[in-house]
């Protein structure tokens, strides 16, 4: 509880409520200047379990395809799962920044905040490389 408070003394408070009824907040704190501009905010995405449950099966996916390798599988039926893996990340990274930009981009749009945006596309420019 005293770490909300710090951070609430610090930067700003959002509460959110899902579809299904769900509260959660986050916090979004910012530095006393002395260090430049620190942006640091952290909640409940929407979209967490979906997110972790493509990332697992991912990691498995990746798994089986190193045990491919290991059997001496073709090379041309390893490229084709690691294309499916890749697909699988680059999907998961969409729902990410989806539920970045529905909710993390939203509120620093509300609250002015112009370093949140340039995170973004500094981000949208690495996951697209």
């Amino acid at each position: 509880m005293e770490d909300k408070k710090k951070a609430v003394m610090q930067g700003h408070v959002h509460t959110h409520v899902r579809p299904d009824g769900t509260v959660y907040e986050h916090v979004h704190t910012h530095g006393d200047g002395s260090e430049g501009h620190s942006h640091n905010h952290t909640h409940t995405h929407e979209n967490t379990k979906a997110v972790l449950n493509r990332l697992s099966k991912a990691i498995g996916h990746l798994e089986s395809i190193k045990k491919m390798v290991e059997s001496g599988r073709d090379c041309s039926e390893v490229l084709i799962q690691l294309s499916a893996v890749k697909s699988a990340i680059n999907n998961t990274g969409k729902v990410i920044l989806q539920d970045h930009i529905q909710h993390c981009l939203v509120d620093a749009i509300e609250s002015g905040d112009m370093q949140e945006i340039e995170e973004l596309n500094r981000a949208i420019d690495r996951f697209i490389k």
